[in-house]
């Protein structure tokens, strides 16, 4: 069966491991509507789109809806999409009722659009890391960059003591330590709701020792920050911090080094200057 491998503008990076993928044709109308067109017949193929969704996820998601959308108008074998930071992701559960469960309606619309499998990098709803997990009806094959990102960091710090800063992401750290984080009162985040992380508390010893803190997403960096402050409260000798994706809101990347890390890495997931991992490389062998 002859495979086709889509890319859009601003995923040329992830193609370039690709021969002979082809560009989707994207662009605005003047009142910032996007014009979509695909480049080759798709009917009977299997094929493969690469795209980005970060930065601005509302106007990446719908571009991929039409991608998606004009692609399953002619009938592909199948239709696999990678975005390696899926947006949407952090509300998989409603905390207020009424809220919108925003992981289930991206996932339900992918569906629908004829995604047969979405390949996606420690997306942040799956909390047991690589595999093949499901999620309003939709296959999600999900990758880690834990052991990219803890090889990377290895070489500086051999030895070091790995952590994870909550259970969320425990499965990152290959069998080190989580801190504990104390949830303190519910606030306010760009009007969505969410609990506060009061403290955090490093329940084992990190006197003398380098130690790396690994993570899903780095978004404002608040939990990160105060992991490290804790860290080095604590008596630890060097502290590093690894991410598969790097949002680096209101300067967190700034702030982590002001905080005392040593070094920041991340994946290109989303291009940053401590991508250190490419994206594409992580899902490859599946794509």
């Amino acid at each position: 069966m002859a495979r086709l491998v889509l890319f859009t503008d601003n995923a040329q990076d992830l193609a370039a491991g690709f021969p002979g993928a082809a560009q989707v044709e994207m662009k605005s109308f003047p009142d910032g509507e996007s014009y979509i067109r695909i480049p080759e017949a798709c009917r009977g193929k299997e094929v493969v789109l690469l795209h980005r969704c970060y930065p601005s996820p509302n106007g990446n998601l719908i571009r991929l809806f039409l991608v998606l959308d004009a692609i399953h108008a002619q009938s592909p074998k199948s239709l696999r999409v990678f975005v390696p930071y899926l947006p949407y992701a952090r509300m998989d559960k409603s905390v207020k009722p009424g809220e919108a469960i925003s992981a289930d309606t991206v996932c339900a619309l992918l569906r629908q659009l004829g995604c047969t499998e979405l390949i996606t990098i420690d997306c942040h709803f799956i909390k047991s890391g690589a595999g093949i997990h499901e999620r309003a009806g939709l296959r999600i094959r999900n990758f880690t960059a834990a052991d990219a990102l803890l090889a990377q960091l290895g070489k500086k710090a051999p030895g070091a003591l790995v952590i994870s800063p909550d259970q969320g992401a425990s499965y990152m750290a290959k069998g080190g330590v989580s801190m504990s984080k104390v949830r303190g009162e519910y606030g306010e985040m760009g009007g969505a709701t969410y609990r506060k992380v009061a403290e955090l508390k490093a329940d084992f010893n990190a006197k003398g020792k380098d130690i790396i803190i690994i993570d899903d997403m780095i978004s404002t960096g608040s939990t990160m920050v105060k992991a490290v402050k804790v860290l080095k409260g604590a008596g630890a000798k060097k502290v590093f911090c690894a991410a598969a994706h790097g949002l680096f809101l209101n300067d967190a990347l700034g702030k982590l080094v002001e905080a005392g890390v040593e070094e920041v890495i991340c994946t290109s997931s989303i291009p940053s200057p401590v991508s250190r991992v490419g994206a594409a490389a992580l899902v490859k062998e599946a794509i």
